[in-house]
């Protein structure tokens, strides 16, 4: 294609030439100018004479775009029918973890009555002012929306701090839990029990005040409880001794053993090996000689051991 440029009889022509890429290339960057002009009139033009109710240009243009507004609104709509759906399914799960939570806080002794917020204290000061009820303000579907986001937001909140309050008091109850001596610190039947024998040795009657369990000379002996370790000496009627400190004034002893595997100081925890049995001090046999003492007076070492020992059927006594 060309294009001739004349100014005149006596000035030159000029001559254009123009391929049909440069054509089609011309042709599609007026389209897209004539779009962009077309979109920014109707935004700027026809948007605001239908807003600002322009005469004779609102009439015209309001139809198409209250078509394209009620698309938007129903758009809108939608979007807000699908949240607050899905905002109610939220509350529902959150109900029943509630409900959840208000069990696990009662078994764990937890009151969870105390995180709620406190009821408004009587006797604030003076107020005032017309009545305007909170449905006729700002009354919208997307208020609403907002103001129950807001809520499930309170109150998940709550939630975990009520479940984390929980979580604390079930662990410090297993932590208690873990300092009671209740693994038997044997693996075998007890051979004497606790409370009033004949003595092994004089024959007359005595106070035994603790168990004892038969078992072979180098047999691991365990720490019943996590706890620490008060004393691990020799002693002239218990030989080698060892004793752990549970806290709470409980302590259990480990009395005959023929090696320490635990000295004073150690930190030690439930079913750790901390000697091997023995003989040593007043005994007649191999065995361990178990104690449990509370405030230092001595307890039956079954009413702790009952369920976690082996039997505790009553052998020959030593």
């Amino acid at each position: 294609m060309q294009i001739m440029i004349t100014h005149g009889s006596v000035a030159r022509t000029r001559v254009l030439h123009f391929s049909r890429l440069q054509l089609l290339a011309a042709a599609g960057a007026l389209a897209g100018l004539l779009v962009l002009l077309s979109g920014t009139v109707y935004h700027f033009v026809f948007l605001k004479a239908v807003r600002d109710g322009w005469p004779l240009v609102s009439h015209l243009v309001r139809p198409i775009v209250s078509v394209e507004l009620a698309q938007r609104e129903r758009y809108m709509r939608d979007s807000l029918d699908a949240m607050a759906q899905r905002v109610g399914e939220m509350q529902a799960r959150l109900v029943r973890m509630e409900a959840l939570g208000d069990r696990v806080s009662g078994l764990a002794g937890v009151d969870a009555g105390a995180l709620k917020p406190a009821a408004p204290a009587a006797g604030r000061a003076a107020q005032g002012g017309p009545y305007l009820p909170i449905a006729s303000i700002g009354r919208s579907p997307l208020n609403e929306l907002t103001q129950a986001l807001a809520q499930l937001d309170e109150r998940t909140e709550l939630g975990t701090d009520l479940l984390t309050l929980v979580e604390s008091r079930l662990l410090e109850t297993r932590l208690q839990t873990l300092l009671v001596p209740s693994v038997a610190p044997v693996d075998g039947p007890v051979g004497s029990g606790f409370g009033v024998r004949p003595d092994p040795i004089t024959g007359r009657a005595a106070l035994h005040a603790g168990l004892d369990f038969p078992a072979d000379t180098g047999t691991a002996v365990v720490a019943a409880a996590g706890g620490v370790v008060l004393a691990a000496e020799w002693h002239a009627q218990y030989g080698q001794v060892l004793e752990i400190d549970h806290g709470r004034g409980l302590v259990t002893r480990y009395a005959h053993l023929s090696k320490l595997h635990a000295k004073q100081g150690d930190l030690v925890r439930r079913g750790q090996r901390i000697a091997d049995v023995g003989s040593t001090g007043r005994s007649t046999g191999a065995h361990l000689h178990f104690e449990v003492l509370v405030d230092g007076a001595p307890q039956d070492p079954a009413r702790f051991l009952t369920g976690s020992s082996p039997a505790f059927g009553v052998a020959q006594a030593r």
